[in-house]
């Protein structure tokens, strides 16, 4: 028997209605007529809550405030209960059929499903690229003077040095 439930805030303000004088007789009218809307329904009253909440308070700091609830349960409907069957999928339903072949043994399954990418070419050898050479930041390499150390990229050329003077 499963049941499914419903929390509402309590009120906090009472209805006006002929006849109540009292603000209790108008309280215990205001909580009457939510019971009595939840019920018709088919909600059934549970219980009325306290609990606590932290509310932002300013930019930096929280503070506890007290919420006073109304807890309401019915029957869960077939339309809305779900089956302990129907939360988890069954493992066959769930493996893909590349999971599967390579459970089975079969490698070449996940390559067929991977993208062009990521799959080994066994034809082509990987190309190596030499390594540049790493220059400290400039900041690293003052002098006493003050003043960094002009220091040629390997990339430039005699020719680069050339162009730029008059």
């Amino acid at each position: 028997m499963r049941f499914e439930y419903k929390i509402v805030p309590a009120p906090t303000k009472s209805l006006k209605n002929k006849g109540l004088k009292s603000a209790e007789d108008r309280f215990a009218y205001t909580l009457e007529e939510c019971l009595n809307e939840l019920a018709a329904e088919g909600w059934e009253y549970q219980r009325a809550e306290t609990l606590p909440s932290q509310e932002r308070s300013g930019l930096t700091s929280t503070t506890t405030e007290w919420r006073n609830v109304l807890v309401f349960r019915r029957l869960a409907t077939a339309a809305t209960q779900q089956d302990d069957t129907d939360l988890l999928p069954s493992p066959a339903a769930s493996a893909t059929p590349a999971l599967a072949a390579t459970i089975e043994g079969d490698d070449t399954a996940l390559q067929a499903d991977a993208p062009a990418s990521i799959t080994p070419d066994e034809e082509e050898p990987a190309k190596v690229e030499p390594a540049k050479k790493a220059m400290p930041p400039a900041f690293l390499t003052r002098t006493s003077e003050g003043v960094a150390p002009e220091v040629s990229s390997p990339d430039q050329t005699d020719e680069d040095d050339d162009k730029s003077k008059p």
